[in-house]
C-alpha cells in the first residue's frame, strides 16, 4: 500500500482485534443490558454454547437468555419491596424472533431449535416477558455484540447513558 495513512493503522488493528476474538467456531455472541430509569443495571456479552443453523435461532437463544436475566432481576426488585407491574420489556431488532416466540407452532425453519429455548414462549405467554420490536440502529445491546461505526458507538453509548470525561453530556 502506497502513503499508508494513520487510519489505515486503525482499520487494520480493528481487523486484527475482531479475528483475534473470533476463532473459527462459528458460535454467536448474546449480548443484552437492563436499564432501570436511565441508568444500566445488569449486562451480559457471552459467546453461545452451541452452533446455531440462523441468525433467527441465535437471536432466539439470546432472548432466552435475557429472559432468564429478566426473572432473576424482578425477583430481586420484589425482594427489595419493588415488585414489578405488569411484563418485563425486552427490546428486539428481529421480527423473526418476536413472531417466533409469540407463536406455539413449529415452523420447518425452527423446528430443530431446542426445546429448552422455548422457555422463552411459556414467559411471553403467561406475561412475563414482553417481547417488542426495536429498530437496529436503537439497539443498545449491539455493543456487547459487534464491532460498531463509531457513529452508531458513540449514539448507543449514549443511549446506554455512559459518556466520555470530554464530553459530559
Amino acid at each position: 500500500m502506497e502513503h499508508p495513512k494513520e487510519i489505515h493503522l486503525l482499520a487494520a488493528k480493528r481487523i486484527l482485534r475482531y479475528l483475534q476474538g473470533d476463532p473459527d467456531d462459528r458460535k454467536s455472541t448474546s449480548g443484552f443490558v437492563f436499564m432501570l430509569g436511565s441508568g444500566a443495571v445488569s449486562w451480559s456479552s457471552k459467546k453461545q454454547q452451541i452452533v446455531t443453523l440462523s441468525t433467527t435461532e441465535a437471536e432466539f437463544i439470546a432472548a432466552t437468555s435475557c429472559s432468564c436475566q429478566a426473572i432473576w432481576l424482578r425477583r430481586i426488585l420484589k425482594d427489595l419491596k419493588f415488585k414489578q407491574q405488569g411484563a418485563t420489556t425486552i427490546y428486539c431488532d428481529s421480527n423473526s424472533v418476536i413472531k417466533l416466540s409469540k407463536n406455539p407452532i413449529l415452523y420447518g425453519r425452527s423446528k430443530h431449535i431446542d426445546v429448552k429455548f422455548h422457555f422463552l414462549r411459556d414467559l411471553t405467554k403467561d406475561g412475563v416477558i414482553d417481547i417488542v420490536y426495536c429498530r437496529s440502529e436503537e439497539q443498545v445491546a449491539d455493543l456487547f455484540t459487534k464491532p460498531l461505526k463509531m457513529a452508531s458507538f458513540v449514539k448507543l453509548r449514549k443511549l446506554l447513558g455512559v459518556c466520555t470525561l470530554e464530553d459530559p453530556d
